[in-house]
């Protein structure tokens, strides 16, 4: 069995993964809008319509990007995916992730990151997290599901300036 970047079977009983589509734009977009999403993050004008829309072209051409929805509502939580599978190092990374300030602190972001790392560690080791070095929200929140800081570089994310960000791992047991 070979790693596939976009499954189309992962869910659990708080939310559902779909690969997104061209046609999630808007209802994607509706949630990124809040500022309060992206303040911390190395780009915090994501909000506004141009950013998001770099933001979106890249996730759609990585195709490995989800919609995150949830599981009882349909409503739309988010988006993450998996990029830089790495078969040589057995690796792949996590990121590019935003849930909507609705679903913060629910178990979300959680459920999110076990339904995703499960499924990865059918196939690799490692997984890694760029994470920017000024977004402490999500530093802590990686670290609470036993991330372990190893590295800080530039990051250059699709269509954007780099930015210094800080590199996680979790290893498979």
């Amino acid at each position: 069995m070979q790693f596939i970047l976009q499954p189309t079977f992962l869910h659990n009983d708080l939310i559902k993964l779909i690969p997104l589509q061209e046609s999630d734009f808007d209802r994607l977009f509706e949630v990124a809008s809040n500022p309060l999403v992206w303040e911390q993050h190395p780009n915090p004008n994501r909000y506004k319509l141009e950013d998001f829309t770099n933001y979106f072209k890249g996730a759609i051409e990585s195709k490995g990007a989800f919609l995150i929805i949830d599981a009882a509502t349909n409503e739309t939580v988010g988006c993450s995916r998996y990029y830089d599978y790495n078969e040589t190092d057995s690796s792949v990374l996590i990121g590019y992730t935003f849930i909507g300030t609705k679903f913060w602190g629910n178990g979300y972001n959680k459920a999110l990151k076990k339904l995703m790392l499960d499924y990865a560690f059918e196939f690799v080791d490692k997984v890694y997290f760029h994470i920017g070095a000024f977004n402490y929200r999500s530093q802590k929140a990686i670290e609470k599901i036993g991330a372990i800081k190893f590295d800080e570089f530039e990051v250059e994310y699709y269509g954007e300036t780099s930015k210094l960000n800080f590199v996680y791992l979790i290893t498979k047991n």
